[in-house]
Formats: structure tokens, sequence, C-alpha cells
């Protein structure tokens, strides 16, 4: 199975020039982004969750095989906190299966100031139900213990490995048979860009951590300057040259 690139978004202006051709309007921005990468990790839900009609569209405006990640609505996360998530779940998924075989994880982001709560966390994941992958990104340091670790292996969650100026701010934890890992910001120029050394550095553990049977999703959310779009570039071909499979998009040249 291969390790699947990407970015955060797809909508960002400051990408004209840089992932889309001067001229291109932003009407096809999906359908150019999908020449480019086999994923994308959609975060348009988390601010509102987009009709299921929309998401039906998303599929088909990309390719066959490509996977679009799903970052959960900030209300089950950031405003319910977790709490009584059975309603919210079922309408994230409801809306998100016009997606069909495009559908890839779901990514659960934690508020920085939500402390550990492995009852939360395990009610929470047990409204997923079987075949739906989820990653989880908490943000508060006392998510890191022997419990929450359980839980997460228990629910075959992802703990999403997690980058903040080039090093891991999560413990590095293999909690189920696939990998999850963002990138925030680096620390080389201009900002917010990661140098070579930093994302060779990810790309070994990856190869270190995982066999090469296992899927790993791997998302940039240094969108400022299409940062992202040349990180995630450059991380492919560090990957591909430790002998991992990095697919390439259908309409690549």
């Amino acid at each position: 199975m291969p390790v699947l690139i990407g970015t955060s978004g797809w909508q960002y202006p400051d990408w004209r020039g840089v992932l889309y051709p001067e001229g291109c309007p932003q009407r096809l921005w999906l359908e150019e982004y999908a020449r480019h990468f086999v994923t994308l990790e959609n975060n348009n839900a988390f601010y509102r969750l987009p009709s299921p009609e929309t998401f039906a569209a998303w599929r088909e405006r990309t390719p066959p095989g490509f996977v679009m990640a799903v970052k959960a609505s900030r209300f089950l996360t950031h405003i319910k906190r977790l709490r009584e998530p059975e309603e919210p779940v079922e309408r994230l998924l409801r809306h998100a299966a016009g997606l069909g075989e495009r559908l890839g994880p779901v990514l659960l982001q934690l508020p920085p100031t939500l402390k550990v709560s492995p009852g939360l966390l395990d009610t929470a994941l047990a409204c997923f139900p079987a075949g739906i992958r989820v990653a989880v990104e908490p943000r508060h340091e006392s998510w890191w213990t022997r419990e929450v670790r359980q839980v997460l292996e228990h629910r075959g969650a992802a703990l999403c490995w997690a980058d903040h100026g080039s090093r891991p701010v999560t413990p590095l934890w293999r909690t189920a048979p696939w990998g999850y890992l963002r990138f925030h910001a680096g620390r080389a120029r201009p900002w917010p860009r990661y140098g070579r050394t930093a994302l060779a550095s990810w790309a070994g553990r990856i190869a270190d951590a995982w066999p090469d049977g296992a899927q790993v999703y791997a998302y940039f959310n240094n969108d400022p300057g299409g940062a992202a779009v040349h990180d995630a570039r450059v991380f492919a071909g560090l990957v591909r040259g430790l002998g991992r499979t990095v697919p390439e998009p259908p309409g690549k040249d």
C-alpha cells in the first residue's frame, strides 16, 4: 500500500502561478489539484458541513483512485468538545457518503484547551462504523497517556503525527495498521516552508515505523505562498528515495 501525500485544502488564491496556471478559473481548481496530487485533506467541513450534493459533486470532479480525507466539524470537536457525539458523527458521515469510494479518513482535531478524557474519546470513536478510518489529533499535552493510547488501539484509530516548527509535537505512537501525518509549519525560508533535512527526517520516520504494506496519509497544512505544494512534492521524492511507493496522480504529465 502506498504513502499518499497531499495538502490540507486547495482553495487558496496565492496558489495561482504555483499550482494553478494563470487563467485557470477557481471553479476548476479541484480538477487541476487532482492532476498533481492523489489525495486531499478537505477542511471545509470543519467550518461548515457541506451538503451531501456538494460531497457528491467533489466525487464527480475527481478521478478514480483519488482519496479525500475529511476534517470533522468543529461543532463536534470544539463546541460540543466530544460530548454527545452520536448525532454530529451520524450527520457528518451521512453527508460525506456522497464521496463514495473517494472517502478517506476522518480527522478529529481536538481544541488545544481540551484536556485529556479517555472516556469522551472512546465514546466518540465508538460512533464511527467499522470501515471508517479515524485519525485523532489532540493538542493538549495531557493526552499523552497509556490509557489514551489503549483507547486508540482498541478502536483502530490512528494517532495523528503532527509537526510544528520542523519537529514532532505529538508522540510517534502506532495505534492502527495505517498512519496519518500533518505538517503545520516549517522553519525554512520563505516561511512556512520545510527544509529538506526536516522532510528527510520525516520520510525516515515513516520508513522506520511502517512496513511497506502499510498505508500512510501525509498532508501539508502550511498553505501560505504555496509552501504546502512545494513541500509535498519534495517530500514525495524523499519518500520514494527510501523505496516506498508514492503513487503518481493520473493527470500528471
